[in-house]
């Protein structure tokens, strides 16, 4: 059992602690700048290879989402298996890869599947530094490394957009993918030249199908753990949403193309807030109360703004307000969900967190790509789509906790039983 006074072990050939969590930071924004420094990046990329329908060019997002969940079921076991260090490598390989294919693309459909790909090997860069850090630190320690890596991450999606805006106004859009292969690069050196294998030998466990899918069942089967992913994918499907029309929406109806990056940026800031400030009330009020309270507001918030669209009254002021307002409810609520959904989940953690993450990611880029498909040059499906996904969430956690919402829950050794 580790605790917080277990001894630590600390990255060894020289990484110190300033680097060690430098190049976990790095490796957890890899993914997020995939996603953000995309977008201003649409138009020019629909217009380079044909795709008239505007709607369509979405699905670069979408597919990256769709390659990154997928993939989630297939690096916690190997990194158990074979290590952490060779696992990632080959998934930074594959990302570097496909980066570099996807700037080559001649076509839409090819650059689609390089995309997805990319997906597929970035998802390495988010599954495997937890467990890393989970390998060297315990208890407060690392709580205090996820929490400043976090920082780091969350600053990702802050400037992300102006970074690809940048990129467009110097060069061509294939510069972006070619300015993330380099990135990718430049980190899997990193980790190459300075990161040791971090899982010992004797902690290596074999791949046996049938443990998985027993695991998996157990996961599946719990409706404290399925309900509140189910949550957490709902939620973040509309964040999705948002994520693949946002440009539509700033440049097309709000006819402030260059203001985009900004909106973004002041969104991405209020989740970061939200985040940090969860960090602070959750020992105080408790995942449950604190995230109930945001999930009703987050509702009240989406028809409201639906309402304000609706009736025409939509303004460029008045959509970054609610937007950020969403995007508050969203950082305090997101986490909370995904926590209480590993919460009964202790004895497979490991494999528990890679089937959730594959229920979460689909199921939300699935969620997404609806709301983000249906934009009709309007505000109205995008909020349409939150409100729908705030209700659907809100059903969940009813289901979850019996009906009954603001209750503190604890998982003594009854509950354990009952979760397996």
């Amino acid at each position: 059992m580790t605790t917080d006074s277990a001894p630590q072990r600390p990255p060894e050939r020289g990484l110190g602690f300033i680097e060690f969590v430098g190049l976990m930071a790095a490796l957890m924004a890899l993914s997020a700048l995939s996603i953000d420094s995309m977008l201003p990046n649409l138009p020019a990329i629909g217009e380079s290879l044909g795709v008239a329908d505007e709607n369509k060019r979405q699905l670069v997002i979408t597919v990256y989402f769709l390659g990154v969940g997928g993939a989630q079921l297939i690096y916690g076991p190997l990194a158990d298996r074979f290590g952490r260090r060779p696992v990632l490598l080959v998934g930074l390989g594959l990302y570097v890869f496909f980066s570099l294919l996807a700037a080559l693309a001649p076509t839409f459909g090819l650059l689609l599947a390089a995309r997805a790909l990319q997906g597929v090997g970035a998802a390495a860069s988010r599954i495997i530094p937890v467990s890393i850090v989970r390998d060297r630190y315990a208890g407060r320690e690392m709580a205090r490394i996820l929490s400043l890596a976090s920082m780091v991450f969350m600053a990702a999606p802050i400037i992300a957009p102006s970074l690809g805006q940048l990129v467009l106004q110097l060069a061509s859009w294939p510069w972006v993918f070619g300015l993330l292969a380099a990135f990718g690069l430049g980190i899997s050196l990193w980790v190459y030249l300075r990161l040791p294998e971090t899982l010992h030998p004797q902690d290596r466990l074999p791949i046996r199908p049938g443990r998985i899918a027993a695991a998996f069942a157990t996961a599946a089967r719990n409706r404290t753990a399925l309900c509140y992913i189910l949550a957490q994918s709902f939620m973040f499907g509309g964040m999705i949403g948002f994520i693949t029309s946002s440009q539509q929406i700033v440049a097309e109806t709000l006819g402030e193309p260059g203001a985009f990056p900004v909106v973004f940026a002041i969104c991405a800031s209020f989740i970061a807030v939200a985040s940090l400030l969860n960090a602070r009330l959750v020992m105080r009020l408790g995942m449950r109360r604190l995230s109930h309270v945001a999930l009703l507001v987050y509702v009240a918030v989406a028809a409201l703004h639906l309402a304000v669209a609706a009736s025409g009254h939509e303004t460029f002021v008045r959509f970054v307000a609610l937007q950020s307002a969403t995007m508050f409810c969203f950082g305090l609520a997101s986490g909370n969900f995904g926590a209480m959904a590993m919460e009964p989940m202790g004895h497979i953690a490991g494999v528990a967190a890679s089937f959730q993450g594959f229920v979460m990611l689909i199921g939300a880029a699935l969620v997404g790509s609806a709301i983000g498909q249906s934009f009709n040059g309007t505000v109205v499906p995008l909020q349409v789509g939150y409100l729908a996904c705030g209700l659907c969430t809100l059903a969940v956690v009813l289901i979850a906790e019996r009906g009954r919402l603001f209750q503190p829950h604890a998982f003594g050794a009854k509950s354990a039983k009952l979760a397996e």
